[in-house]
């Protein structure tokens, strides 16, 4: 992401520091343990298989659209360059597509809900906090270089932390850009898919603008997994405000639109919020439900926060398809989840 623009409030997905090659470990599995040794452990409630199967094809698509999207940051390439090769859908050449904050937080919620069943908040923050201080070079924003080493120390305090980054918390896209998996994990139930996706993204992003945007994604996952996704049906799930507005614009636009315009006219997420960057990417994978590959060019096109709409388009299509017609070459290059 862009770690620029739009206030403080809106800087809670922002990027901060970007990796260039060579990546942390982003499996915390020694430091989880230990802190779950201090934490009351009860038996996850039951989820189906085809919730299960559904949140992993999620989980694998978010990483390779946060990886694609990644490429295309000034850091790898400039524009004009950039361009032209989303143009001739010409496939990066780096040999390694590393993921960032996106991914790192979505595999940090899906091994919460593995452990738990559902979202246990404590037990979330402690986990998004062990993620964060795993790797710091993921390109986390400023808003969660505050939160998420306070959290290390005292998980449970996210209930004030949270809601006291930026006078209110942070309205970013940082709680949308994760929580696609559990949408797809909980698609059975679109209510409990409402209902968790919003204790997930409070964590971090307290703000009624942050948790729609959460919701919003998490409904659009939910949706696709079913075979379901309309636009028109995440906004009727999706929270009164700016996104579900956003989301409503979007079911507006003919997909005959190119994409860039689309963006111009839903935004991009080059403001980091929740409802200038959910409503584009959900735009992008209703657009293109069942092919993930053109689903992720499209989104591409419109730049901006581009690893993260990537990653909820991909989050979104993959709660369907995986990363089944995918290039080899995509997944051969992009990161493993460890």
């Amino acid at each position: 992401m862009l770690g620029t623009a739009a206030g403080p409030a809106a800087t809670g997905g922002g990027r901060g520091v970007r990796r260039v090659p060579g990546a942390g470990n982003p499996v915390y599995g020694t430091g989880l343990r230990r802190h779950h040794a201090r934490m009351t452990t009860n038996p996850p409630p039951m989820t189906t298989s085809a919730g299960l199967a559904a949140a992993r094809r999620s989980l694998e698509a978010l990483a390779l659209g946060d990886a694609f999207g990644e490429r295309w940051f000034p850091l790898f390439r400039e524009r004009r360059q950039a361009v032209n090769e989303i143009r001739a859908r010409r496939t990066p050449q780096e040999a390694l597509w590393h993921w960032t904050d996106d991914t790192a937080l979505a595999l940090a919620l899906h091994r919460s809900l593995d452990e738990r069943g559902h979202v246990d908040q404590d037990h979330l923050a402690l986990c998004y906090a062990l993620a964060f201080d795993a790797d710091r070079a993921r390109g986390y924003g400023h808003g969660m270089h505050l939160l998420l080493p306070q959290l290390l120390a005292a998980p449970a305090e996210w209930r004030t932390l949270a809601p006291g980054l930026f006078d209110g918390g942070s309205l970013g896209n940082g709680a949308a850009m994760r929580v696609a998996p559990l949408g797809a994990r909980f698609h059975e139930d679109l209510d409990r898919v409402v209902e968790q996706a919003g204790l997930s993204a409070a964590v971090t992003h307290a703000h009624p603008d942050g948790i729609a945007g959460a919701v919003a994604v998490a409904v659009a996952a939910a949706l696709s997994a079913r075979g379901e996704f309309t636009l028109e049906a995440v906004a009727d799930r999706t929270p009164e405000g700016p996104v579900r507005d956003g989301v409503r614009r979007a079911a507006r636009t003919p997909f005959a639109t190119e994409p860039w315009r689309a963006a111009d006219l839903l935004g991009n997420g080059q403001r980091i919020r929740a409802d200038d960057t959910v409503p584009f990417a959900l735009w992008t994978a209703a657009r293109h439900p069942d092919d993930l590959e053109a689903a992720l060019w499209a989104t591409a096109e419109g730049f901006g926060d581009v690893d993260t709409t990537c990653a909820i388009t991909g989050g979104v299509v993959g709660a369907a398809t995986g990363t089944a017609g995918a290039p080899a070459e995509w997944l051969r290059r992009r990161e493993p989840l460890g």
